[in-house]
């Protein structure tokens, strides 16, 4: 099975390459009119793409740890710890003519899902591009579970392996903005 190119986003003013087995969370529940939500078919792993208030109070590096603590307070982790902080090249980034600034972090976080009080330690992996132009921060993230959280559906499971980081990049670096109207009147 191939990656979904071009899948539309945000109504069609974005698109992106999905990995393979990427079912979109917003056939299933509501999802905020500013996130793009995606997961595995088989795991419970997960991709958000999400349209954010430029934050310019912070810059550089420390923008892209304002997000991932941002993302932790929001889901009450009870603990955030911050990895690998480093520059993504704009020149690979299908966005490199509107983003001025980019970063990749990676981290862990320690939440509980949902109604339930035991804890598990998620791995993060989060692409901060900023469009300052557009007063926006694009926070791309890629919520990895240890790796004896798949879904047990059976031997189905071996025919869709979990996403990888190249996935996630490749998500990254095809994103494209095709209308920047939905960033409001200029």
């Amino acid at each position: 099975m191939e990656p979904t190119r071009d899948y539309p986003l945000f109504g069609g003013a974005f698109s992106a390459t999905l990995p393979t087995g990427a079912i979109d969370v917003s056939d299933l529940r509501p999802v905020p009119d500013n996130q793009e939500v995606f997961c595995h078919r088989m795991t419970d792993q997960s991709l958000i793409v999400e349209l954010l208030e430029l934050q310019d109070h912070v810059q550089g590096e420390a923008a892209a740890r304002y997000h991932f603590e941002d993302v932790g307070g929001v889901q009450d982790a009870r603990t955030v710890q911050v990895e690998a902080v480093q520059p993504l090249l704009l020149e690979n980034l299908a966005l490199r003519g509107y983003c001025e600034d980019a970063w990749v972090l990676s981290g862990k976080q320690q939440v509980a899902k949902e109604h339930q009080q035991v804890t598990k330690d998620i791995t993060l992996h989060q692409a901060l591009l900023r469009l300052p132009r557009y007063q926006t921060d694009l926070l791309l993230t890629f919520n990895q579970p240890p790796s004896d959280h798949r879904s047990s559906l059976g031997s189905e499971n071996q025919s869709l392996p979990p996403w990888s980081l190249g996935d996630f990049e490749l998500l990254v670096t095809s994103l494209t903005l095709h209308d920047p109207n939905i960033f409001g009147p200029q």
